[in-house]
């Protein structure tokens, strides 16, 4: 029942209000600018997950192939002019020991202990530069798991402060005065932790990933080494 020269009074749709456009729209424009870093930084963690789970998938597959395929090959110069090209990371440990095979047996005079301790090395900086080559980008995740809750934090405290402020102003402590400041600052925390979460849980998984690679082409540096090693043994 309505009476004649009254209407209800129209009450605000609370699923816009809380909707993230509308806390986006209606923040102050310090809390936006946190927003959008960490949204950027949400879209940027990803970026970096969905190219390491493609194309470190992928590696590691082929590694694993070529490995098999070295072990059973029975001429190691044919074997590297096949797949010596391959940009996988035991081929590139395969091609600096071969290298230094290479160099280090060409002469008159051989130094057996020399060579080994050569070969080690070679094999070992190709592991590292190898490592160092997968895991670029990585400790970006770190960094933005770190960084963004307490990003997420200051536009928290900015926006309660801005409650503080309406409620000064407005000399009110009703809901429709203290929600929206409280909200916005609610937002922001979910976005830190949005963008936090997901990359430490990357980063955590990816060192895991890399660590398990790093010593595979150790084992096989140590048995191509071994390999050589006994080729050595039978030069006079």
């Amino acid at each position: 029942m309505q009476l004649d020269g009254l209407t209800p009074t129209a009450q605000p749709d609370l699923s816009q209000m809380m909707s993230p456009i509308h806390l986006f729209m209606q923040a102050d424009i310090v809390v936006k600018f946190v927003m959008l870093g960490l949204v950027l930084a949400s879209i940027w963690t990803w970026t970096i997950i969905i190219r390491h789970a493609t194309h470190f998938g992928k590696t590691s597959k082929a590694n694993e192939q070529f490995e098999r395929d070295f072990w059973k090959a029975d001429d190691i110069d044919r074997f590297h002019e096949d797949r010596g090209r391959d940009d996988l990371p035991s081929v590139k440990v395969f091609a600096a020991a071969l290298s230094e095979w290479r160099r280090s047996t060409t002469g008159k005079a051989i130094d057996k202990d020399g060579i080994r301790t050569r070969l080690a090395t070679a094999m070992g900086a190709a592991i590292a530069a190898e490592v160092d080559r997968l895991s670029d980008r990585i400790n970006m995740l770190a960094t933005i798991g770190s960084v963004a809750p307490f990003v997420g934090l200051f536009g928290t405290v900015w926006g309660i402060m801005r409650s503080f402020t309406d409620i000064a102003g407005q000399q009110s402590t009703s809901l429709n005065v203290v929600a929206p400041g409280i909200a916005e600052a609610l937002f922001a925390t979910a976005l830190g932790l949005f963008a936090a979460i997901p990359a430490v849980i990357a980063y955590n998984r990816i060192t895991h990933s890399l660590n398990r690679l790093e010593a595979r082409l150790n084992r096989f540096a140590d048995g191509f080494h071994a390999t050589l090693s006994r080729e050595l043994d039978q030069e006079r």
